[in-house]
């Protein structure tokens, strides 16, 4: 299994995820004290699971349904890879690996994501 976490609010509108079926296993509403703007203080995260073998798909499709400005991502992680995914981009590396989370953490940097956002777990 896959797991990782989504903020619903990264979602463009009219974004629809289909033929991945994704296990709910979390929500959670926090308030942002690093949220840049474009980005509310109030986040919904969705705590989920998927089969490994539809990492890639989901991926793409994230890819393509976050929204294209505030600063999003989502990441998740399969037993062995770790997937960052912006908006139009898609960072897998093997978990734990110092140059793959640097590379996908410049990314985020480039895009105007804080520092303290880029706190994903490998």
């Amino acid at each position: 299994m896959l797991e990782g976490v989504l903020i619903a609010e990264s979602l463009r509108i009219g974004a629809r995820l289909t033929d991945v079926p994704l296990q709910v296993n979390k929500i959670a509403r926090i308030e942002v004290s690093t949220a840049v703007t474009g980005q509310p203080r109030q986040w919904t995260l969705l705590g989920f699971a998927a089969e490994e073998n539809d990492a890639e798909d989901l991926a793409e499709q994230m890819a393509a349904n976050l929204a294209p400005t505030g600063g999003w991502y989502v990441n998740y992680n399969t037993a062995t890879e770790a997937f960052v995914v912006f908006p139009g981009r898609v960072f897998r590396y093997p978990r734990g690996q110092a140059e793959g989370r640097r590379e996908a953490q410049d990314h985020g940097r480039s895009i105007g994501i804080p520092e303290p956002q880029l706190d994903w777990q490998d």
